[in-house]
């Protein structure tokens, strides 16, 4: 177990904003920042970041709380795993308390799998480095294809050797069960045993955006017709190919400060870029580009450029990735390389500056590329003309965004000699088939639950939901708390005199002197802990709860404090409206949100005795009802009064 002053330290050291920039590309946002949700596909970026508070909320999915949350929802870290993490970036030493038998048989198989992974990276590391077979064999390839040791260690390259349970056999003897390494794919059994999967290739780790090893790739080095070129792990409870990008571990924060992004086909193609200097470079890695992979893009920036092999015969086939970037909302532009080029090759043979030039020079729009190819195919057969317009078209109908689309019918019009009319009419035919789809998609986006709830109706027995004033004075407690408001108070001589009460103190002991409890049962879990702060002298703070290792607890609170349409400050101030800040009628504002409660508290116990004078038919009974409606009549009255409130019933 990590140690509570520990876990303090990483807290402290962890900068919320730094740590999700890391995973979602973050815009300032007045004192906060946005980005695009990473755990729902949408367009308009509705996640959050505090830094003031030190949590995220987003508002697609409903996920909020603290780094450490955010690190559990999104990587599927435990707890643990997820301070770990953060100890290891801010170099924060743990010193951990001895686990218990229960709690190391606790450990998830998720992270067993991990271990495992990160046990094979390293062995084949130290294979490729420290034996010579791998020095040979291994290092030697890498070496040829101009890979320098810095790069060939920046991307954790190894080598697995020949023999057929090299790693398993090292694996179980350092401890690891074999039915991880079968999970993993890195073993295979049959009647005979088990054996190694990678042997006798040049591998390549697949990491997620943390640099946790997922998977692998192996490349064959010698000529073997009846092997493939290349073995991927299969998919695990932690590897889906589909969405996991090559390369975005070392690539993410300079996608984020180019604001571009590369995308290549194979391992080497990234590789070499990113040595010769062009670092905002991923790979689809053996699959056809899927639409979780291009979200993953979008995290950290909205254009994308494909580079193409210049004799590559997938070209027609890719067409469809290019409609898939276009449909969500990004910039895309394709590069072709000379004919018997690819990435990995022409950037092995000049510099980063040529690169770049020829990276900028050759870039296209995807309807030149498109019409290019296509009508190099059609010559000059009016038939197949006519349909390469319609492929276009049919690309131009994915852009959701309108003014983009009458931009590429202008382009289009421009290079066919096709009237914008005539083209117009063609996306419109594709848009109005597709609509019910297009349509579902924008009531989505509409329809965001605002944070705060609106104020609910009376029910048909007369009684109010009491959610929205239980969690009006929640939310005081958590974010005013520890702040002071005067009150007046009677003291031992029967005199009135002005007492500082500390928030959470003064509504904690409202509600005790009416013996009120909250029907909601997370709002009571946060009574409770401020409660159980009071009994040892001690009013909690809103950093208990953000950092707080429960995380339901956590949610609460975050879910709470965390309101989808506040205000912008930056465009309140341009419209000249400045409205009051809560802070400064704090007062005001705690106790008629006590008051309030009450109020509604006592109509409804009134609702609940009239109910029972209906079927009582004991006068003795009854007279001891009326007696109780008469006085919770006049305490609702006078709670009415000090709101200002006039009562009709």
């Amino acid at each position: 177990m990590i140690p509570k002053e520990t876990i303090e330290k990483i807290f402290d050291a962890a900068d919320i904003v730094e740590v999700i920039n890391d995973f979602v590309h973050l815009k300032k946002a007045g004192s906060n920042y946005k980005g695009l949700s990473p755990f729902v596909n949408e367009k308009s970026p509705s996640f959050m970041v505090s830094p003031a508070k030190g949590i995220f909320k987003d508002f697609s999915s409903g996920k909020g709380g603290n780094v450490v949350t955010f690190l559990m929802e999104h990587e599927h870290f435990t707890y643990p795993e997820a301070l770990k993490w953060l100890a290891n970036k801010y170099n924060i030493e743990i010193e951990e308390e001895e686990l218990t038998a229960d709690q190391i048989q606790a450990q998830t198989e998720r992270e067993s799998l991990y271990l495992v992974n990160q046990f094979a990276k390293d062995f084949f590391v130290r294979q490729m480095f420290e034996t010579n077979e791998g020095k040979a064999i291994g290092l030697s390839y890498f070496k040829e294809r101009g890979f320098s040791e810095e790069t060939i260690r920046k991307f954790e390259l190894g080598y697995a050797p020949e023999g057929s349970d090299n790693l398993t056999k090292a694996a179980i003897s350092a401890g690891y069960k074999i039915e991880y390494l079968v999970k993993t794919g890195l073993s295979k059994t049959n009647e005979r045993g088990s054996y190694d999967f990678f042997r006798g290739r040049v591998i390549f780790p697949i990491q997620n955006l943390t640099g946790r090893v997922l998977g692998f790739g192996g490349r064959i080095l010698k000529q073997d017709k009846k092997s493939a070129k290349y073995y991927n792990s299969p998919e695990s409870p932690i590897y889906n190919k589909r969405k996991i990008l090559y390369g975005l571990y070392q690539a993410k924060n300079e996608i984020i400060k180019e604001d571009g992004c590369f995308l290549v086909e194979g391992y080497t193609d990234v590789i070499s870029l990113h040595q010769t200097g062009v670092r905002n470079v991923v790979a689809s890695s053996g699959t056809a580009l899927t639409e979780d992979q291009i979200r993953l893009i979008k995290r950290y920036t909205n254009n994308v450029t494909i580079l193409y092999d210049g004799d590559s015969a997938g070209i027609k086939a890719s067409f469809r990735g290019i409609d898939l970037i276009l449909k969500e909302a990004m910039n895309v532009k394709v590069v072709l390389f000379p004919d018997g080029e690819d990435p990995d090759s022409y950037s092995r043979k000049v510099s980063k500056e040529e690169l770049e030039k020829y990276l900028e020079e050759h870039a296209q729009d995807f309807i030149h590329f498109k019409a290019s190819i296509l009508l190099d195919d059609a010559k000059n057969d009016p038939i197949k003309k006519a349909e390469t317009i319609k492929d276009i078209v049919s690309s131009i109908a994915v852009i959701p965004n309108q003014i983009v689309r009458q931009v590429y019918i202008q382009a289009t019009s421009q290079i066919f000699g096709i009237t914008e009319q005539a083209l117009l009419n063609e996306v419109n035919k594709l848009l109005l088939k597709s609509g019910d789809k297009q349509y579902k998609e924008q009531q989505r986006q509409a329809e965001v639950v605002a944070q705060q709830p609106s104020v609910p109706k009376v029910s048909k027995d007369g009684k109010h939901p009491l959610e929205f004033q239980e969690r009006d004075l929640v939310r005081l407690m958590v974010q005013y708390g520890d702040k002071f408001i005067t009150v007046e108070v009677e003291n031992e001589d029967g005199e009135t005199e002005e007492v500082n009460y500390p928030v959470a103190q003064f509504i904690i002991e409202e509600m005790l002197s009416d013996e009120i409890e909250y029907k909601n049962k997370d709002y009571q879990l946060v009574f409770d802990e401020y409660y159980d702060g009071l009994q040892q002298g001690l009013v909690v703070s809103e950093k208990h709860f953000t950092h707080h290792p429960n995380q339901a607890l956590n949610k609460v609170v975050i879910d709470i404090t965390t309101p989808k349409d506040s205000v912008s400050q930056n465009w309140a101030k341009k419209h000249n409206i400045y409205p009051v800040d809560e802070s400064e009628r704090l007062k005001e504002a705690v106790i008629q949100a006590v008051a309030m409660f009450k109020l509604r508290t006592a109509e409804n116990m009134i609702a609940e005795k009239q109910k029972e004078l209906k079927v009582e038919t004991d006068i003795d009974k009854i007279m001891k009802i009326l007696e109780s409606i008469n006085n919770l009549t006049r305490a609702r009255n006078a709670f009415a009064e000090q709101l200002g409130i006039v009562i009709t019933r």
